[in-house]
């Protein structure tokens, strides 16, 4: 496996997920939320369709980028952790996602991992490309 390959998984986690929250955004408000904190408006859908294409635009910009062990490293941290941060609030602090929510904090755990790996086989690719110079 090639740091490439981390990097387009990472890529298509965020499109994934991402497209779904633009694409579908009441079927992803219906499955995350607790009923007494379901709204279903327009105005809800909009809000969650607007942080799917975010979503979608990060995937696009990693499929698109050359990342380098640093990238990997800070990418994986920085868009997890933050993220780890709002699963635990929303879900174990005010409780108002339920349990399908818990498909959010399982792309995060990806993210991480696929930053440390990607991290650590970019590292090796670039090692391994200066000792055959």
């Amino acid at each position: 496996m090639r740091a490439i390959h981390i990097q387009r998984f990472l890529a298509f986690i965020f499109l994934g997920l991402g497209g779904w929250a633009m694409f579908m955004p009441g079927m992803v408000e219906r499955l995350g939320m607790k009923p007494e904190y379901y709204v279903g408006n327009a105005t809800s859908s909009l809000f969650i369709a607007c942080f799917g294409a975010q979503a979608v635009l990060v995937g696009v910009v990693i499929l698109t980028s050359k990342f380098l062990p640093r990238t990997f490293l800070i990418f994986g941290l920085c868009a997890s952790i933050p993220f780890f941060i709002f699963n635990y609030y929303f879900y174990f602090v005010l409780s108002m996602f339920n349990e399908w929510m818990l498909l959010d904090f399982a792309g995060n755990l990806a993210i991480l991992a696929c930053g440390i790996l990607g991290y650590r086989l970019s590292l090796r690719e670039r090692d391994e490309g200066a000792a055959t110079m």
